[in-house]
């Protein structure tokens, strides 16, 4: 285990891992050359498994394909690069990576919104283990968590009231909140997260936010 993971199981306080699904080892040659060398290794390492009691997990990209396909197969970020679903949120957050520009966009479903950080020369100076290695490293509890109308943090009271999840479960809000009404504990339940996503992308706008890195250089 590398320094940028042992920070992230550590100090981020991500760890320990749970729920651990090995990883085929024809699934590791599959997507050799599409995703980071260091993923597949953190793979047969960990497996795909849940972070922080399962606020993040890390997945099977081929079981997220049509997620991402119904929030972003025709848009103009299909253009851009090839994408593929590396985690994923309690909440359904989709953290996705490009090939040729790293982690560069991610979709929050719950409110349809769309986070864009295209930084193609920074991701070819770093290089695709660097910039996943610094990905874990950064992440951040608080970043991952949705927040009620009263901005208080949802997950560990979603914990507790409706029980851990699992790989294929999500807390999602019912009704959708494109429908109506606020975020609130009382609303959320315990849902099969592709089918939930696939009926959020329909009843939901995206949204596409304004790209970080292109901010950051002014």
């Amino acid at each position: 285990m590398d320094n940028f993971f042992e920070n992230f199981l550590g100090y981020k306080q991500f760890g320990p891992a749970s729920a651990r699904k090995d990883v085929p080892a024809e699934k590791i040659e599959k997507f050799r050359g599409q995703l980071p060398d260091k993923l597949l290794e953190y793979w047969q390492e960990h497996g795909w498994c849940a972070y922080a009691k399962g606020l993040l997990w890390t997945v099977d990209p081929d079981e997220w394909e049509d997620a991402l396909d119904s929030w972003i197969g025709d848009t103009k970020f299909m253009e851009l690069d090839s994408f593929h679903v590396i985690a994923r949120t309690a909440f359904g957050e989709l953290i996705l990576w490009g090939k040729n520009t790293g982690q560069s966009l991610k979709i929050v479903p719950a409110y349809g919104w769309a986070f864009p950080a295209f930084d193609a020369e920074t991701f070819a100076r770093r290089g695709a283990d660097k910039e996943l290695q610094l990905f874990f490293s950064s992440s951040s509890r608080d970043a991952y968590d949705l927040k009620d109308v009263n901005d208080q943090p949802l997950f560990a009271r979603a914990l507790v009231k409706l029980g851990p999840l699992e790989h294929d479960t999500m807390y999602g809000f019912v009704p959708a909140l494109a429908l109506g009404g606020e975020a609130s504990l009382d609303r959320l339940q315990k849902l099969k997260a592709q089918a939930h996503l696939d009926i959020l992308s329909q009843v939901t706008e995206l949204q596409v936010m304004a790209d970080v890195a292109q901010a950051a250089k002014g």
